[in-house]
């Protein structure tokens, strides 16, 4: 599994976020049990960050965008595979591009390594 340091840096974010909102929630439901207190605040945390962790985990805003398809013949190697192609992430936009390049699996994996040693985020 690869790391993706943008949303894992917004999920410690987030994290850091949560204590203030749920040490309120105890502070406010002092005077009860400790643990139905504790159980409280874990479900306002849960009601709120649910959509937090959401957008984090799965916005678009955060991660490259890729464009796949099936059956294209491949720039690098010339078969015929499902192909790829990084259409845009930070510092690398080919949105725009007239003539795209998709690669197979293979040739792919090799580009987005040459991209991460030029050090554009793939």
């Amino acid at each position: 599994m690869e790391v993706n340091y943008k949303r894992y840096g917004f999920y410690l974010i987030r994290w850091q976020l949560s204590t203030p909102i749920l040490a309120g929630v105890l502070y406010v439901l002092s005077s009860m049990d400790k643990l139905l207190a504790t159980i409280i605040a874990n479900l306002i945390g849960g009601l709120i960050f649910f959509w937090v962790d959401k957008f984090i985990f799965t916005s678009e805003l955060l991660s490259a965008q890729w464009e796949v398809k099936d059956e294209v013949i491949c720039v690098d190697c010339g078969r015929v595979a499902r192909g790829y192609r990084l259409v845009k992430t930070k510092g690398y936009d080919k949105t725009r591009d007239k003539e795209p390049e998709f690669r197979c699996e293979d040739c792919s994996k090799k580009k987005a390594e040459e991209l991460r040693r030029k050090g554009i985020e793939v």
